[in-house]
């Protein structure tokens, strides 16, 4: 893997490692002050900017004190000269959702690209297949 794969496979880990650990700031460090995520939970329309995309982590990390999981299973890293995205699943759910559906994963992708020399997140998408 490229020097810039591997750079964005370690911004990768250490976003999820802060999100694990409820560390806001760690997990808002490598993202671009325009980002745009589509998340499961509303809005459906996504949230545009660092500053929402920092209102939504708090519930999250509410949810996830019960408990819950957040573990990168996958992950594929493609990478241009400066533009990069990667797909990944999740583990990620209580315990008690994971029993009750335990093949379920998040979708994770993601967007990124470089700015000042540096790899960013500008683009991030999280979804759950719909099952029944």
């Amino acid at each position: 893997m490229s020097d810039d794969g591997q750079q964005i496979r370690g911004l990768i880990e250490h976003w999820a490692a802060a999100v694990r650990q409820g560390d806001l700031d760690g997990v808002l460090v490598d993202h671009t002050d325009d980002i745009v995520m589509f998340d499961v939970p509303p809005p459906y329309e996504g949230v545009r900017g660092i500053d929402a995309y920092r209102e939504t982590w708090p519930p999250f990390f509410d949810w996830q004190a019960q408990g819950a999981s957040f573990d990168i299973e996958s992950l594929e890293v493609t990478v241009g000269a400066d533009v990069a995205f990667a797909y990944a699943l999740l583990r990620c759910g209580t315990p008690h959702e994971l029993a009750e559906q335990p093949e379920n994963r998040l979708r994770l992708t993601l967007g990124l690209r470089k700015q000042h020399g540096r790899w960013v997140v500008a683009h991030e998408h999280h979804s759950f297949p719909n099952v029944s």
